[in-house]
Parts: C-alpha cells; sequence; structure tokens
C-alpha cells in the first residue's frame, strides 16, 4: 500500500529501520514474556471466565500487523522522555509482578512494554496509530479476584431474580433462594460462569473489535454501542439460565446438566450477536446520514 508522500511526516520511500536490532528486540521481549504467558495458559486462560484471554492476543497482534507497511512509512521519531517513562513502568510491574507472582501487573507490563518499544522506535504517530492494539490488549490481563468477587455475586442475584420472575409470569412453578432457583422438583444453582461477568467482558472486546473493523467515524456512535453491549450481556445470559431451567423442567437434571449447558453458552453468544447487530443497525439509521457511518459516510 502506497501512502501519500505529501502526508507530513511521511517520505515517498519506506523508512529504513535497523531490522537486525528489532528482531533482537522481539527475541528479548520473547523471553522475557514466555513464562508470563505460560502462567497465562496455565492458570487464567483455561479458565471459562478469562478463556477469550488468547483470542485478544492473537487479535491484537493480526490488528499490529495490519498496520505493518502504515508503520514503515513513517518516519521515525523517537519519543524518548515518554518511551523511557513507559519503559521504566513496564519494567517496574514486571519485576513486581513476577517476583510477588501477581500476574496480572505481569500481564500489564507486557502491554506497556510494547508501548515503550514503539514510542522509541517509531514515536508519537506510530502510537496514535496502533492505539487501539494496545488498549484492546487490556481485555487480556485478568481482573483481579477481589474485583470479581464484588462484581460476580451481585450480577448472579440479579441473574437470577429476572429468571425467576420472567418464568414465574410465564406460568412455570418455579421459586428462588439466593441464586438457587426451584423449579418443579429440581433445584439449580446459578454458578458464576452464569453470573454474565466473564460474557460481559467477552461481548465488550467483540464489540470493540467490531467497531475497529467497520471504521466508524462517529464517537457517539461507539459509545452509544459500547454502552449498550452491558445490558445485551445481561439479556444473553438471563436467556441462557432460562434455556437451561426449562431444559432441566422438561427433560431432567441429566440432560440439563450434559451438552445441552455448553450449548446454552452458544446460545448466549448468538443472543448477544444478534443484538449487538440489531443495535447497530438502529444507531446507524441515525448516523450514517451523520458522518457515522464507514469510512465517513
Amino acid at each position: 500500500m502506497s501512502v501519500p508522500s505529501s502526508l507530513p511526516g511521511v517520505d515517498t520511500a519506506p523508512a529504513k529501520y535497523p531490522l537486525g536490532a528489532m528482531c533482537v528486540l522481539l527475541l528479548g521481549l520473547f523471553a522475557m514474556y514466555v513464562p508470563t504467558f505460560q502462567r497465562l495458559a496455565a492458570m487464567v486462560w483455561s479458565t471459562d471466565e478469562q478463556g477469550h484471554g488468547p483470542l485478544i492476543l492473537a487479535a491484537s497482534l493480526w490488528l499490529l500487523w495490519g498496520k505493518r507497511q502504515a508503520l514503515f512509512a513513517l518516519t521515525p521519531e523517537p519519543a524518548v522522555g515518554p518511551g523511557v517513562l513507559c519503559l521504566v513502568l513496564a519494567s517496574v510491574l514486571y519485576v513486581v509482578g513476577r517476583s510477588q507472582g501477581v500476574l496480572e501487573l505481569d500481564a500489564m507490563s507486557f502491554i506497556l512494554m510494547l508501548m515503550a518499544c514503539m514510542l522509541l522506535l517509531v514515536g508519537r504517530r506510530g502510537l496514535r496509530l496502533t492505539w487501539f492494539s494496545f488498549f484492546f490488549l487490556l481485555f487480556m490481563v485478568p481482573l483481579p479476584g477481589t474485583l470479581v468477587q464484588m462484581i460476580t455475586l451481585p450480577l448472579k442475584q440479579a441473574v437470577s431474580y429476572v429468571a425467576e420472575n420472567l418464568l414465574y409470569w410465564a406460568g412455570y412453578p418455579i421459586g428462588r433462594t439466593g441464586v438457587t432457583l426451584t423449579i418443579g422438583p429440581y433445584q439449580l444453582l446459578v454458578a458464576d460462569a452464569c453470573s454474565g461477568l466473564n460474557s460481559l467482558f467477552t461481548l465488550e472486546s467483540l464489540g470493540l473489535l467490531y467497531m475497529n473493523i467497520m471504521n466508524y467515524k462517529s464517537a457517539w456512535r461507539n459509545g452509544i454501542l459500547a454502552v449498550f453491549i452491558v445490558p445485551i450481556s445481561f439479556i444473553a445470559n438471563v436467556t441462557r439460565v432460562i434455556t437451561l431451567v426449562l431444559v432441566t423442567y422438561y427433560l431432567g437434571d441429566e440432560v440439563g446438566q450434559s451438552f445441552v449447558h455448553e450449548f446454552a453458552g452458544v446460545l448466549l453468544f448468538s443472543v448477544a450477536m444478534v443484538l449487538i447487530y440489531g443495535v447497530d443497525r438502529l444507531l446507524a439509521a441515525q448516523f450514517d446520514e451523520s458522518k457515522g457511518a464507514r469510512h465517513g459516510r
């Protein structure tokens, strides 16, 4: 892809970067963070709550790769001050996180280290060009356990309450004690995976990726869609719980805990993606004529 020479900071020929030194830098980053990703894979990414981590990493690297031609076309203007500051902060987080076993700090240092490399090699324009890739990596960082516990219980209670009332209004013999639903002879505990926290972060990341790929220009449109993902995630989780309750009620506990449980997760994301697309189409009716559509139309 050619870049017009009239753009500020862009030469007619691609800038020549020290590729040998960059390869050494990449090898150094690889050596530093292989243990981090091994711990993430063993402790976090193998769980339902944070299983989207590898996909976030892959998508971020794919987005960076897609910017490679534009990056190499930029004239290098290293931002030494911000780059060194970012490097020092990343190093502190890396040392503390690795020595104290705080995986959240260790993972966060990876993002800051990449940003420091971008600032020191290319400069601020390179960071502005690739900012979304680094921001998107934040969804890869594990959430602190205390925060997860604080959010999960209220979400489970809310999902249980709404599911119980909807089924009661539909005429089903259902009751609720805390986060335990009783329907007929069966009792179902709304587990942490059904609270919606993990699906909320996964859907939010998917929504942001969708908006980035569609290249919407309106900040209002992007903000509204991002906010709507929160209630959409809640609705999808209520749908998941109701599905499992009805399957258990009609077909028995063994069926409800079999492959149907996994299928309910697929149903959750299917419902959520349909709702996200529907909201996007509703927003299109307003913003497409006010320069909020793709490519600024």
